[in-house]
């Protein structure tokens, strides 16, 4: 399998290393709920493991993404309300913002992100979605609404599905 087009999302520092080692050029560490100092943990070893191979996409702990250097920041809708947009941009971190529906994407537009995420576009047991499956017929509108940005398609990926995307 390439990771040419695919950019994993992964839960620990751990599975950072593997998926770097196995060619991912650009991976998530998206690590939920966890003590600060967890957190900060995870992404000092997901960083290391980057390090020359990967860049580093660090979910939600924006302060501690920006306190190790890290390049990336993906911020889900709840998280923005909390979260320094000024502070992140200031130190030149790239965004990612996750979106769902017509306002959410609204929202991320005027922050003008790096890339805009969209799902799920299928169904996932991964985790739990409040949100009914996008669909193809979304991702196309999607893509269109925000231009020569980069738009990620999340949830249901599999090899067989991610060309449709």
């Amino acid at each position: 399998m390439s990771f040419e087009r695919f950019y994993p999302i992964v839960e620990d520092a751990d599975w950072v290393a593997r998926v770097v080692a196995a060619g991912a050029r650009l991976v998530q560490l998206r690590a939920k709920d966890k003590p600060a100092d967890v957190a900060r943990a995870e992404v000092r070893a997901a960083l290391a493991a980057c390090a020359g191979k990967a860049t580093l996409v660090v979910n939600d702990y924006w302060e501690i993404a920006l306190d190790e250097g890290a390049p990336w920041v993906h911020l889900g809708q709840g998280d923005l309300d909390g979260a320094d947009v000024k502070a992140i941009r200031a130190k030149g971190v790239k965004l990612g913002v996750s979106t769902h529906d017509h306002a959410e994407l609204d929202r991320a537009l005027s922050l003008d992100p790096d890339y805009v995420a969209l799902g799920p576009v299928w169904p996932t047991l991964l985790k739990v979605m409040p949100w009914a499956p996008q669909g193809l017929e979304r991702l196309g509108e999607w893509k269109k609404r925000i231009g020569p940005r980069p738009l990620v398609a999340i949830g249901g990926i599999t090899v067989e599905r991610a060309p449709l995307c």
